[in-house]
């Protein structure tokens, strides 16, 4: 019988990690945790973003929401073909910048507004419950809102 032995050959030594090792690990998991927590979050805006549009179910819901009582500072309905609509706080927050189509509605209540709608022809828009007039304007037309307008 024949023995082996290999001196340079030894067991794998159960070293403690380096502090790079550690550092590079613990780097990679706060990345990852970062990206998680980012996803949820954006996606979480994107659902449950405020001025989203809204769709009416019937005639009744469309009655109630033109009610003068209802209509806040500012409310938009499309009418005609889709449009594109921003609309945003003086001076801060986006509440919508989005694509509407027919039948789809915003309404706000916030003192001051900036709206920019791209088809001005295609909604009704209210401002402080009265009609507010966009048959001769161009596209891409921007206003502003005021609760005393």
């Amino acid at each position: 019988m024949t023995h082996a032995t290999f001196c340079c050959v030894g067991r794998h030594r159960n070293d403690p990690r380096g502090t790079g090792q550690v550092l590079a690990i613990t780097g990679a998991v706060l990345v990852v945790l970062v990206l998680v927590v980012l996803g949820a979050f954006f996606l979480y805006r994107s659902v449950m973003g405020p001025g989203t549009a809204n769709m009416p179910e019937g005639d009744e819901v469309m009655a109630e929401a033109e009610d003068e009582e209802d209509l806040g500072t500012l409310h938009v309905r499309v009418t005609g073909s889709s449009t594109e609509i921003l609309v945003r706080v003086t001076g801060g927050e986006v509440l919508t910048d989005t694509s509407m189509s027919t039948g789809e509605y915003v309404t706000y209540d916030e003192p001051q507004l900036d709206v920019t709608i791209s088809e001005p022809d295609a909604v009704e828009v209210f401002v402080n419950g009265e009609p507010y007039d966009l048959d001769t304007e161009a596209e891409e037309y921007s206003f502003s809102v005021r609760p005393d307008d």
